[in-house]
């Protein structure tokens, strides 16, 4: 028996409401472009919205004329779809909160998860949706993924509850150390001064 190895995510569908909402909260809120439209194959009554997130895979929505939006929150139970999070830059973080309260979005204003900072708000059909910037950037080479493991292994190694800015620090110093070969016999560290 062999594992099924993925290799990223290819899309997201979600169902959506009429097409004019899905194009105004999509690409009118968060930016992405509409890249394509078709008929649902499999229900040529239903449309089929693609956005590209930024990534050049996919979010798509299938709208149908006849379903409203409604914004109430989605069932959180087994099963569901708890959020969906779009990485954005530290750039745009620092404006969210304001960009969202522009439009009268209520949102969950800033909030530091360690390793990140998101901010949550719900689109207009009730999914709950994440913003989040990372606080670092891998080593060349390596993945946020890669950084995220080994600041983990540092982080139980040391009982620590969540990986904070210390366990990145040190974790991007292993990688690079591991990666990069050096003359120096000693690449610990020293106090030139």
């Amino acid at each position: 028996m062999q594992k099924i190895q993925t290799q990223g995510v290819h899309h997201i569908t979600l169902n959506g409401a009429d097409r004019q909402t899905s194009i105004d909260f999509w690409e009118g809120v968060l930016g992405m472009p509409f890249v394509f439209e078709q008929p649902n194959l499999d229900d040529h009554d239903v449309n089929h919205l693609y956005f590209d997130p930024g990534d050049g895979r996919l979010i798509t929505v299938f709208t149908d004329e006849a379903r409203k939006k409604d914004a109430s929150p989605n069932p959180n139970a087994p099963g569901t779809v708890h959020h969906i999070a779009f990485s954005v830059s530290r750039a745009t973080f620092t404006q969210v909160e304001k960009r969202l309260e522009e439009r009268g979005i209520p949102n969950s204003g800033h909030k530091d998860r360690g390793f990140m900072d998101s901010i949550y708000f719900r689109d207009p059909l009730g999914h709950l949706i994440e913003l989040a910037s990372y606080k670092f950037e891998p080593p060349v080479g390596f993945t946020h993924a890669q950084v995220l493991l080994e600041a983990h292994r540092i982080r139980v190694a040391r009982g620590d509850m969540a990986i904070s800015d210390v366990h990145l620090a040190d974790a991007i110093e292993d990688l690079v150390k591991r990666s990069q070969d050096s003359l120096s016999d000693d690449r610990g560290p020293k106090q030139p001064y």
